[in-house]
C-alpha cells in the first residue's frame, strides 16, 4: 500500500515540476535527443551496445521476487550520478575499477544535461552513458531488464527507492558511495523512516563520508552492519590539470596584478566579489558562476559595476582602448580546476548568499588560500578535516570576506603557508576510493 502511495505522489509531483524541467531544457539544451531514455526507450546504437556486454564472470541465473527467472547478470555495472562534484567522484571510482579490472565495462547514467557534458569525459569507448529512467515501476524494471546490470553504484545522497528496491528483488547488489545526509534531509528521513527502511534495508553496502551521515543513514532505518564511515572520496577526486592551468593562464595573459578567483558563483555572490574587488589594487577578478546559463546577467553586473567583461566561452580578448579595469567571465564547464591553478586567492562560492556550498578541496590542492562563507553543510566532514588542519578560511558574511580578501593579498607569506597547509590536508586523507573499490570488486568476485 504504501509504494503505491509512493509512486501516485511521485507521478503527482513530477508532473507538478514537469514546466520547470521543460523550461530548463529548453534554456539548457541537450535533453531533446535521448529524452527516451527517462522511459527506458534508449537509441538503436546504444542498445545494441547495451546487448553486446558478455555475461558476468560467475553470473548465474536469478529470479525475481515473484519466483520467475531472470536472464544472468551481464558485466555492466550500472553507475549514476547527476551533478559535477558527484560525476567526478564517480569518473574517478570507475578509474580505479578500471585499474584493477581492465576489462570492466560501466552503464553510466545521470540526471542533467550539465552532468551529462562532464560524464562525457569519464566514460571510454567500452561504456555507455545514458539518461536514468523515471522512478517509475514499469520504466525502471524496462531499464533494469536491458541492461542486466552486474552490481549498481549510487554515489552521495542518490536514492531512488523505486530502482533501489527493483534492482534488490532482481539480486542486483546496490552500493551508496560517498554517502552523505544534508541538514534538510536528515528530518525528512527520519519522518518518513517507515517508507525509507525498507529502500535502505536493499542496500549492499554503504560508505558514509563523515560519522554524523552514518547516524543519519541508520536513523533513516538502514540495517548498522550495512554502513560504515570511510571519509570523502572527494578527497581523491582532486587532481590538478596542469595542461589546462597553462592553456588559461594564456587567456588570463592580460590580467593586471594578481588574481581573485570566485569558483562556482551563486546568485549574489558575484556581485559581493565585484564590490571587493573594486577597493583592491593590483588584483584582477575572475568569476566562474556555478550555472554557465546566466553568464549573460553576471556580464550585465560586471558591467554596471563599472568593469569591461572579458568571456571565455566568447574567446575574448582585453580591450586595448578602454581605461576601465576588466573581470573576466569564465562561462564554460570543465575549467574550473585549471582555474583553481591560476588564482592567488580563492573564494568557493555557494556557501555566502546560498546553503550547501561547493568543492572546496580543489583549490586547495592547488595549495591556494582558500575561502568559503558560512553554509558549507555539504561539506561537512571535508570541512571538518580542513579546519582542523588550520588550511581554511571560514567567514560568516561579506564584510569578513573582504577583510580577509585584503589580508591575504597584503600578507604573501601568510597567504603561502595557508596555501601550503591546505595542500598538505588534503594529501593526507587520500586513499579513499582504493579502499571502496576492493571492498566492492570483493564482495562481487
Amino acid at each position: 500500500m504504501k509504494w503505491a502511495l509512493y509512486n501516485l505522489l511521485f507521478g503527482v509531483v513530477w508532473l507538478m515540476l514537469l514546466p520547470g524541467f521543460l523550461m530548463r531544457m529548453a534554456r539548457r539544451g541537450g535533453y531533446a535527443a535521448r529524452m527516451g531514455d527517462r522511459f527506458a526507450l534508449y537509441p538503436d546504437d546504444v542498445l545494441a551496445k547495451l546487448r553486446s556486454a558478455k555475461p558476468a564472470r560467475g553470473g548465474v541465473a536469478r529470479r525475481d521476487a515473484s519466483g520467475h527467472e531472470l536472464p544472468p547478470p551481464s558485466e555492466w555495472v550500472w553507475v549514476h550520478a547527476v551533478s559535477v562534484g558527484e560525476v567526478q567522484v564517480a569518473g574517478q571510482l570507475m578509474r580505479e575499477w578500471r585499474a584493477a579490472e581492465p576489462d570492466a565495462r560501466f552503464c553510466f547514467s545521470t540526471t542533467s544535461s550539465t552532468g551529462w557534458k562532464m560524464a562525457e569525459r569519464e566514460v571510454t569507448d567500452r561504456d555507455v552513458l545514458i539518461y536514468n529512467p523515471l522512478d517509475f515501476p514499469n520504466f525502471v524494471k524496462s531499464a533494469l531488464g536491458t541492461v542486466r546490470p552486474r552490481a549498481v553504484v549510487l554515489t552521495e545522497s542518490e536514492i531512488w527507492p523505486v530502482f533501489i528496491r527493483e534492482a534488490a528483488k532482481r539480486s542486483v547488489p546496490v552500493y551508496l558511495i560517498n554517502a552523505r545526509v544534508s541538514d534538510r534531509s536528515a528530518p525528512r528521513y527520519r519522518i518518513a523512516r517507515f517508507l525509507f527502511k525498507d529502500v535502505f534495508c536493499c542496500f549492499a553496502r554503504i560508505f558514509a563520508q563523515s560519522e554524523l551521515d552514518r547516524r543519519r543513514i541508520l536513523d533513516a532505518g538502514a540495517p548498522e552492519r550495512k554502513v560504515s564511515v570511510d571519509g570523502s572520496f572527494k578527497f581523491d577526486v582532486a587532481r590538478r590539470n596542469e595542461a589546462k592551468e597553462k592553456e588559461l593562464r594564456g587567456w588570463l595573459s592580460g590580467a593586471q596584478g594578481r588574481i581573485l578567483l570566485g569558483g562556482s558563483t551563486w546568485p549574489g555572490e558575484d556581485a559581493a566579489l565585484l564590490r571587493i574587488a573594486a577597493g583592491l589594487k593590483d588584483v584582477t577578478l575572475v568569476i566562474a558562476p556555478r550555472h554557465f546559463e546566466k553568464a549573460d546577467a553576471i556580464e550585465a553586473n560586471i558591467r554596471a559595476a563599472g568593469f569591461e567583461c572579458v568571456r571565455r566561452s566568447r574567446g575574448d580578448s582585453v580591450p586595448r582602448d578602454s581605461a576601465k579595469r576588466v573581470v573576466y567571465l569564465a562561462d564554460t564547464t570543465g575549467e574550473l580546476m585549471g582555474l583553481y591553478g591560476t588564482a592567488d586567492v580563492v573564494f568557493v562560492g555557494k556557501s555566502l548568499c546560498a546553503h550547501g556550498s561547493q568543492n572546496m578541496i580543489e583549490p586547495c590542492l592547488c595549495g591556494k588560500p582558500t575561502l568559503v562563507g558560512p553554509y558549507t553543510e555539504n561539506f561537512r566532514p571535508v570541512m571538518s578535516d580542513l579546519r582542523e588542519a588550520d588550511a581554511i578560511i571560514q567567514v560568516a558574511d561579506e564584510a569578513q570576506l573582504a577583510r580577509e580578501i585584503t589580508r591575504l593579498f597584503a600578507d604573501t607569506q601568510a597567504a603561502a603557508a595557508l596555501g601550503a597547509r591546505a595542500t598538505a590536508a588534503v594529501l593526507r586523507r587520500q586513499g579513499v576510493v582504493a579502499k571502496c573499490v576492493a571492498e566492492i570488486r570483493g564482495a562481487l568476485s
